[in-house]
């Protein structure tokens, strides 16, 4: 567990690396949180929730943290105004910095030191806070996309190495028979209480497509007036459309016959064989319906994931934006099911049946958020491998598009 909280904490400092110290202060949209927010959120986390209980010899390095790092937990305290985090200049970096590492400090002489006895207290919570700073790696480089890509003059996280595949397969089909199904998690190893527990659900017989939607798939939706006919979008969707001006996926720019799409690699061309990506669930749906198909329920996505092993582009493959599919081999297969975007489903965020909250604070985590939110399965090229697996479910509003985003057909199976 030390070695793990080591290395997860150095990940997340190299993930900052590219950075000048400017680019740590912004803040783009509310959604969106500067840089040394997420750095002194996620040591907030441990020092408040571990820490200050579980060792009485550790004393804070600055009592206002409390209140500045704290993201919705109304359990520990107050928080300053998410959207007005880019508001602050202090704490610096520098001071954010060594807050970080006060908290390492103070957390590996916790964790060398404790007995079985104290593990036992403290173990899940350190599992869970790894966890949470997995998350917010994923959340540094998806929020400092937006923030670089409003910039006029255009700057580059790294530079991008373009794909070699330049081609993708043809879309097969899988099929899978109606039959009561065990989704959720259970047994051995990490998941957050909204995975759980563990219960059947009668899964309709469905058709899930081996890859994802291409660019260049997508194109054909644009091209087609997709985003001119409201006949098929939601209500919602075309409201949204309207009022935001909505012509194309978040970060492409339309230059006469050619787009253009932002990635942390800079301004390029519109890979057309690329997973379309930074859609909301409004468009989304909308580019099902114009198909003929709609988007899988998470279940029917859990069904098809589950004996998959965790491999695809994810964040340990650095290329921090989604890639061309790539065959397996000779026969079809589902690929793509990990990595490069969040696919969403058509299944809202709801609890589970039988589904309890943790005790205490950490109840607020998931549970609290169990409304107006779709649920998205798999991960994408900036989430880490051991932090996804085939039960994790991620939830955003269905007008989000900022997040690493895109579309897996389903079809019905015709009788």
């Amino acid at each position: 567990m030390l070695q793990r909280f080591k290395s997860i904490r150095e990940t997340t400092e190299r993930i900052c690396e590219p950075l000048a110290i400017e680019d740590y202060v912004v803040q783009t949209m509310p959604d969106v949180s500067p840089t040394k927010w997420h750095l002194g959120h996620t040591s907030w986390f441990f020092e408040t929730l571990i820490l200050k209980v579980h060792d009485a010899a550790y004393r804070p390095l600055d009592d206002t943290y409390a209140y500045i790092f704290n993201s919705y937990y109304n359990s520990l305290g107050e928080q300053f105004p998410r959207p007005c985090r880019g508001h602050l200049s202090r704490p610096t970096v520098q001071q954010v910095y060594a807050y970080r590492h006060h908290v390492n400090d103070g957390m590996e002489r916790l964790l060398a030191r404790a007995e079985s006895s104290e593990f036992v207290q403290i173990g899940n919570l350190v599992q869970i806070g790894l966890h949470h700073e997995q998350q917010h790696q994923e959340l540094i480089l998806t929020d400092i996309k937006n923030v670089l890509s409003v910039n006029p003059m255009r700057p580059i996280y790294r530079t991008r190495v373009k794909p070699l595949q330049s081609q993708v397969p043809p879309m097969d089909w899988f099929t899978y028979p109606e039959a009561q199904r065990q989704i959720g998690h259970e047994g051995p190893g990490f998941a957050y209480d909204n995975e759980t527990p563990r219960h059947p659900v009668v899964v309709g017989a469905f058709r899930l497509a081996s890859r994802l939607v291409t660019n260049g798939e997508y194109l054909e939706f644009i091209n087609d007036g997709g985003y001119e006919r409201p006949e098929l979008w939601l209500s919602d969707g075309w409201s949204a459309r309207n009022e935001q001006q909505w012509r194309g996926p978040l970060y492409w720019e339309s230059r006469g016959d050619r787009w253009l799409q932002f990635s942390l690699g800079g301004w390029n061309e519109v890979n057309p064989a690329e997973p379309v990506c930074h859609v909301s669930y409004y468009e989304a749906d909308a580019y099902a319906r114009w198909k003929g198909m709609w988007l899988p329920t998470e279940a029917a996505w859990e069904v098809a994931a589950r004996d998959l092993p965790v491999e695809g582009n994810l964040l340990e493959e650095a290329a921090f934006q989604p890639q061309p599919a790539v065959p397996a081999g000779a026969q079809p297969a589902l690929m793509q099911m990990y990595g490069d975007v969040w696919e969403w489903t058509c299944s809202p965020y709801m609890r589970y049946p039988g589904f309890r909250p943790a005790e205490g604070s950490l109840g607020e985590y998931n549970a609290k958020f169990m409304a107006n939110q779709m649920v998205l399965r798999g991960g994408s090229c900036v989430t880490p491998k051991t932090h996804i697996r085939a039960t994790y479910r991620n939830f955003m509003p269905p007008g989000a598009r900022w997040q690493f985003s895109g579309i897996r057909l389903s079809r019905e199976v015709q009788s």
